[in-house]
């Protein structure tokens, strides 16, 4: 008998209107936790307007402050943040944070917390105009201004009148939806103040860029976060992307990269109810041995275990200057940088800690490179001279006239960046007028060769790439191409890339807003290193060390160290070929 035609219409159509009845009915029982019982103490919710933002000017929002019975004043409280605060503080609403929190600091499953309940701002158009509404703006964007704002505007707010613990491991944040994406922003880029993380229907879709947080998550050097996710499979789907497949995307590379991470899938749309329902649970597991501080196992770390020394992190080695740049390494093995602003140049004291002057009087060096024979070559950017300094002290100006931010010397010559012409220039050895061979980069910084002296490798400040060129026989560039791609922070223009070093393999290391971001010889990021420390700019790396796998970095005022698996080479060192990468 032929089959009717009009079958698998039918059948589509029952699918989906049972879909979408069950999705109607989606409900939860109500939790144990968020009914109220006699014998706990009841906690108190103060409502508070703020109308006065630096971060976020001309905005006004309602937050609320949610103050447990146990609170004692002399002594700190946890702190958990909560974004659209309003809905989670509500009396009988779907969250019930203050009876969720009540019962659970009164099992102990909790420590004493405070809850910080913000709303979005709002900037008010007045005179009958529409408002502009901040939502999307503060929580959906991939920076750290809404980690600014809750860190420097609103705790310190909040401590005016509570005593709120320092310790990151006694904070927690969360949200919903947008909120939870704003939550996750604000521990991903500090986790010097959160480190407990609570989301439900996580925007990590498309809308500012939060589709790049499991990339970045997979590449950066893990941080101690512990993460809840919970979505469900008839959550949005729309411009920006699959809410659910999102979640999913989250799950799994947190899940890669080695971190702490629970998650609670089901069937529900983009709303709270799964969430509030099992919110109790997941505040249980989010604060479970909450007197023991978060740290994640990286030793397996895919990416990391080869490279770095999971025993070793950042040490500082000289503090105190103006502005920290140039590291370079003597054939000796002796560290050097510049402090630019002051003019001096330093080495670095044997032992790694701490450093001496060598000159005091060479205003706006900007960067250092040894030759063999243990000349020291300087590039003067604000006198627009290159220098050596013979291993005698004799110092000789090689050329003059054009900009030179930072310089490479090789067996026949020397390669530097002109800022100011856009220009790649080279200079011969014996030669006093240096050639300019090759452009592309808007702003040409930091430069280095390969291990094999074939390529050369130079940061664009003001772009998205380091560009990759040929070195022909006569010092020569050729096949010049925007080639290594660079991750930036979301909301900025350029990636801040700076000063740069070369691995004996050809894995290339980038100073940049990021952190040091760590290529393979086709140019993809493979690892992201944390900053040395948050502030100042992350200027530029050496390797050294009697194996050469001390990662030496300038940043701002400081310059750090640290120890590594990977194997750096110096252009001075005799030349090595890589073996061919995976393609």
């Amino acid at each position: 008998m032929p089959r009717p035609k009009f079958l698998p219409i039918t059948i589509c159509l029952m699918v989906a209107l049972s879909h979408t009845v069950a999705y109607s009915q989606e409900s939860y029982p109500a939790h144990v936790d968020t009914q109220r019982v006699d014998d706990v103490p009841r906690g108190k919710v103060i409502s508070h307007r703020l109308t006065e933002s630096k971060i976020f000017p001309g905005t006004e929002r309602d937050y609320f402050v949610y103050v447990p019975a146990q609170y004692r004043a002399d002594q700190p409280a946890a702190l958990m943040v909560l974004q659209d605060g309003a809905k989670y503080v509500k009396e009988n609403g779907a969250w019930r944070l203050p009876t969720v929190f009540d019962n659970l600091i009164h099992q102990e499953k909790m420590p004493v917390t405070i809850a910080l309940c913000i709303n979005p701002g709002v900037v008010p158009g007045g005179d009958g105009a529409q408002d502009r509404f901040n939502r999307s703006f503060e929580y959906d964007t991939v920076s750290d201004r809404y980690a600014s704002f809750i860190v420097d505007e609103m705790i310190p707010l909040l401590r005016k009148t509570y005593n709120i613990t320092d310790d990151p491991n006694l904070r927690g944040i969360g949200g919903s939806s947008s909120g939870a994406i704003a939550a996750f922003g604000v521990a991903w880029h500090r986790p010097d103040q959160f480190r407990r993380v609570f989301s439900t229907v996580g925007t990590f879709v498309g809308l500012r860029g939060g589709n790049e947080y499991p990339t970045l998550v997979r590449k950066s050097e893990p941080k101690p976060l512990r993460v809840f996710l919970q979505d469900g499979r008839n959550d949005l789907n729309i411009y920006g992307g699959s809410w659910w497949n999102a979640n999913q995307t989250m799950l799994s590379a947190l899940q890669w990269a080695g971190y702490e991470v629970q998650n609670q899938w089901g069937d529900g749309g983009h709303n709270g109810k799964h969430g509030a329902a099992i919110m109790p649970d997941a505040m249980r597991w989010l604060w479970k041995d909450f007197d023991q501080p978060i740290a994640n196992d990286t030793a397996e770390h895919p990416e990391l275990k080869n490279r770095m020394r999971i025993d070793a992190s950042w040490e500082l080695v000289s503090d105190g200057h103006k502005y920290t740049e140039g590291p370079a390494v003597s054939p000796q093995g002796d560290v050097y940088f510049v402090d630019g602003p002051r003019g001096e140049i330093w080495k670095v004291n044997p032992d790694g800690k701490g450093a001496t002057v060598f000159i005091d009087d060479m205003p706006g060096v900007s960067a250092l490179m040894f030759d063999g024979d243990g000349n020291l070559y300087c590039a003067r950017n604000k006198a627009k001279t290159v220098t050596r300094v013979a291993s005698d002290g004799k110092r000789t100006d090689l050329a003059t006239g054009m900009s030179c931010n930072d310089l490479v010397v090789v067996a026949n010559g020397i390669y530097f960046t002109g800022p100011d012409e856009k220009a790649i220039w080279f200079l011969p050895h014996g030669e006093s007028e240096p050639r300019k061979v090759g452009t592309g980069p808007e702003k040409p910084n930091g430069l280095i060769v390969t291990p094999d002296r074939r390529f050369l490798q130079v940061v664009d400040a003001m772009g998205r790439y380091v560009w990759s060129y040929r070195i022909g026989d006569d010092g020569g560039l050729s096949h010049g191409q925007p080639y290594f791609y660079v991750h930036a922070p979301q909301d900025e223009m350029n990636t801040g890339g700076d000063g740069c070093t070369m691995a004996a393999n050809g894995e290339l290391l980038v100073a940049t807003k990021l952190g040091v971001q760590i290529f393979d010889q086709p140019g993809r990021t493979h690892v992201i290193l944390e900053r040395p420390k948050r502030t100042g700019r992350l200027s530029n790396l050496v390797f050294a060390g009697d194996d050469m796998k001390t990662l030496y970095a300038t940043s701002g005022t400081s310059v750090y160290r640290r120890k590594t698996n990977i194997k750096g080479i110096a252009p001075w060192q005799p030349p090595v070929k890589p073996a061919k990468p995976r393609l």
